[in-house]
C-alpha cells in the first residue's frame, strides 16, 4: 500500500511466474492494484472484489468513496487518519493509519469487540499518494468479475459498492458484514473465490 503505480506492478511482475490460470483476489485498495495488475495478463480467468474498489481509467480510491454519501471518510482526513511521515515522502505525503474509534466503528464493525480492537492495533497503514492516484486501464474490462458487498460496509458504503459491481458487470454476492467480510464470514468469500475458478476454468 506504497502506491497504486508500484504495488500494480509489483502483483504484475509476480503474475508473470505463474504459468497457470489465476483467479485475482482484491480487497478494498487492493481492488484498484488488482484492477491495474491483471490487464493484459491472459492467465488471469477471474478477478474477485472484496468490499473492493473497482476504479475505472482516471478514477482515484479516494475520489471513487466519495461518489454517493455514507462513507466514514467523508468526515476528513484528519478525522479518519493519523499521518505518519516516512522517509522518503514527498512533500506533503504521509503514512495513514485510520484511528483506532474509526477503525472500530466503521471498518471492522460486526465484529466483536476485542477483535476489533486487534484488528485496529495491528492495521497496515496506506501512503496517502495511493489512494489519490489515478488508475490506469481496467482488467475488468476484459476479465470476468465477482463481487463480494458487504451490506454494513461504512468505510466503502454498499451503494458505492453496488455501482462499481454493477459497472464491471460483476457477479454480486452480498453478505451481511461490514468492510471485513473475508473475517466476518470467511466461508461466503472462500465460495465466491469457488465459484469463480469453476466458472473460469
Amino acid at each position: 500500500m506504497r502506491s497504486l503505480q508500484g504495488d500494480a506492478a509489483t502483483i504484475a511482475g509476480f503474475l508473470k511466474t505463474i504459468k497457470g490460470p489465476i483467479v485475482l483476489v482484491g480487497h478494498s485498495y487492493g481492488g484498484a492494484v488488482i484492477t491495474n495488475a491483471a490487464t493484459g495478463n491472459r492467465n488471469v480467468k477471474a478477478l474477485v472484489y472484496v468490499d473492493a474498489f473497482a476504479p475505472a481509467n482516471g478514477e482515484s480510491v479516494l475520489a471513487l468513496d466519495s461518489i454517493k454519501p455514507g462513507s466514514a471518510l467523508g468526515a476528513g482526513p484528519t478525522k479518519v487518519f493519523n499521518f505518519v511521515p516516512f522517509p522518503g515522502a514527498k512533500k506533503g505525503d504521509a503514512e495513514l493509519y485510520v484511528k483506532p474509534a474509526v477503525f472500530e466503528q466503521a471498518f471492522a464493525n460486526g465484529l466483536p469487540a476485542k477483535q476489533r480492537a486487534v484488528l485496529a492495533a495491528t492495521q497496515a497503514p496506506v501512503v496517502s499518494t495511493a489512494i489519490t492516484a489515478r488508475s490506469g486501464t481496467p482488467a475488468w474490462k476484459t476479465i470476468p468479475s465477482w463481487y463480494v458487498l458487504g451490506t454494513i460496509d461504512r468505510a466503502i458504503p454498499p451503494a458505492i459498492q453496488l455501482f462499481m459491481a454493477q459497472r464491471i458487470h460483476a457477479h454480486i454476492t452480498r453478505v451481511k458484514a461490514g468492510h471485513l467480510p473475508m473475517v466476518a464470514n470467511p466461508s461466503v468469500v472462500a465460495k465466491v473465490i469457488t465459484a469463480a475458478a469453476k466458472a473460469t476454468s
